[in-house]
């Protein structure tokens, strides 16, 4: 198979045009990371970022970032802590979930709209995304978005290319809005709720003024120990102090928590996004990602558990449940998918086995005018199908 490894914007969009003449269809990658999401590829050459690298704008008082898509997420992020800066998002490092190797990329981050705990409060990748250029599927290249929020130009293709994947696009280039990094953060340590008291315990604090910027639950024998529920809460030192106060008594009846900080803390958060306990070399089993609203976490899981033996956390208060299962048939997987659809929500299948992936739908199987409208869509920017066929549904 052959790798086209373009070191310029020009070349990605030359190679991109000569593919195109010869209908030759292309996997695209960033650092490999993440190639295990998705249905198995069904491509014939692949085409990769990892020589577009470097930081091609950082303005610290602006609070902006652009770099070229190939460029790795770990010299972004040290480009910006060494400025006081980050990316405000917390973007999940796939690597232990799916046994892989080598380094996430920025552009992949956005073409993946990959976010972490913090999305509750910063929002999403796509929230933080403010300009892109990538060269569609005739090999033109495409600019959207700028360096300011109030960058309007017509169609907003910054969130349109953010989580599509790699299907509409080659991501050349990102620019992505940044933070200041917290003076502190510090993390109150609820020992011993169930999920429905945990869930409980997580909503009233995000629903206070208390500026939550993490929300998750461990049950009993997820990490080998009993059921946690974290709240973290960052910012100058002093308000630190008085939301520790006033979120020990909002929450007085759910028990007397422990208070975690500095690398404790920031290690408990990254297990928490990372997926950690459900790590590849941890065991075996299948791994999906249900969103559903908060308050019905908990009875996503009931009602799998009903049907099958999983193990599961929860993130974001409970609107992001992790949960481990046995490897899926597609009668199994439309069984999940209709037990999280009676309650609310959708399911992504993000680690099984390739023939699985081959089998099973991976994204949440869409509506007829929804699937009519993501291949008009697809149409419009790759009208050859040459950009990851099939990675997100058959036939797009």
């Amino acid at each position: 198979m052959s790798v086209y490894q373009p070191r310029t914007e020009a070349e990605a969009a030359e190679m991109v045009a000569a593919a195109a003449q010869r209908r030759e269809r292309l996997r695209l990658v960033g650092g490999g990371t993440r190639a295990g999401i998705g249905r198995p590829a069904q491509d014939e050459a692949t085409l990769s970022a990892r020589s577009l690298t470097g930081i091609t704008l950082y303005e610290p008082a602006e609070l902006v970032i652009r770099a070229l898509a190939g460029t790795p997420l770990a010299e972004v992020e040290a480009r910006l802590a060494a400025g006081r800066q980050m990316l405000p998002f917390e973007p999940m490092d796939h690597r232990p979930l799916l046994g892989s190797s080598g380094e996430p990329t920025i552009g992949a981050v956005a073409a993946g709209n990959i976010s972490g705990p913090r999305r509750i409060m910063a929002g999403a990748a796509r929230d933080s995304l403010i300009g892109v250029r990538f060269v569609n599927g005739r090999g033109e290249v495409v600019k959207s978005g700028g360096r300011v929020m109030k960058n309007v130009t017509g169609l907003d293709l910054v969130k349109l290319m953010a989580g599509s994947w790699g299907t509409l696009g080659f991501l050349t280039e990102v620019t992505f809005k940044v933070l200041p990094v917290p003076e502190r953060a510090a993390t109150l340590v609820f020992p011993g709720l169930d999920d429905a008291r945990a869930v409980e315990a997580l909503s009233l604090a995000l629903g206070s003024p208390f500026e939550i910027t993490g929300a998750a639950h461990w049950p009993a024998g997820i990490d080998g120990g009993e059921a946690r529920s974290f709240l973290r809460i960052e910012g100058f030192s002093a308000s630190i102090d008085y939301r520790l106060g006033e979120l020990r008594r909002l929450l007085r009846r759910f028990g007397t928590p422990a208070v975690i900080e500095g690398e404790e803390a920031a290690s408990l958060w990254a297990s928490v996004r990372d997926a950690t306990p459900f790590a590849a070399s941890a065991g075996e089993g299948v791994v999906w990602r249900i969103s559903t609203a908060p308050t019905r976490g908990p009875l996503v899981t009931a009602a799998i558990a009903r049907e099958r033996a999983a193990a599961w956390f929860y993130d974001w208060g409970g609107g992001l449940i992790w949960l481990r299962t046995s490897p899926e048939s597609d009668a199994g997987a439309a069984a999940l998918r209709a037990a999280v659809a009676q309650v609310g929500g959708h399911a992504t299948l993000v680690r099984a086995p390739e023939a699985v992936r081959a089998a099973v739908p991976v994204f949440e199987p869409l509506a007829e005018p929804l699937m009519r409208l993501t291949a008009g869509i697809k149409a419009a920017h790759d009208p050859a199908g040459l950009f990851n066929p099939g990675r997100m549904y058959p036939g797009v």
